[in-house]
């Protein structure tokens, strides 16, 4: 239960009672059937561009790739950076999001939840309330999400992946 530690005991049971039962594949097949068709660097920077036009206007946006090597090296799933470089006599900045390439074959809500997260971080640079009341602005639905995303992490290493 290591991705579900810090909820509350009887959403901890339930869950261990769809893996005792061995239903939990089906628990996630059932509330997200189908995976997203965003499986390049290409696709996911469109992707990631609509929702930060929508709600991120003046922020830029300079690169958006799947990379896989961050959940080996930084135990996330999706990472933001500021790059400063000097160009001239300016220093410039350049953000950029990386995403887990487990993300490539999942349903679209997980990868919408990351990119959001991800966003919310160029606003909000702390996990606070304010960062939460952002994601939440953006997507109402962004804590089921981020939990079934945790119940789903539990499933690849229990069974490998469902998509």
């Amino acid at each position: 239960m290591k991705y579900l530690s810090h909820y509350p005991k009887d959403l901890q049971d339930k869950i261990q009672v769809l893996i005792n039962n061995d239903k939990l594949s089906s628990y996630i097949k059932n509330k997200y059937p189908n995976a997203h068709s965003y499986t390049n660097d290409k696709a996911l920077y469109s992707y990631v561009m609509d929702y930060k036009n929508e709600y991120f206007k003046k922020h830029q946006v300079s690169k958006v790739m799947y990379d896989g090597k961050i959940n080996v090296i930084n135990n996330a799933l999706g990472m933001h950076s500021i790059v400063s470089r000097v160009q001239g006599g300016k220093l410039k900045s350049k953000n950029e999001i990386r995403v887990a390439s487990v993300f490539k074959n999942m349903p679209e809500e997980f990868l919408q939840m990351i990119v959001v997260h991800e966003l919310a971080h160029f606003k909000e640079k702390e996990h606070d309330k304010a960062f939460y009341n952002l994601c939440t602005f953006i997507m109402p639905t962004y804590h089921q999400i981020e939990f079934d995303l945790r119940v789903y992490m539990m499933h690849i290493d229990l069974k490998g992946k469902l998509y």
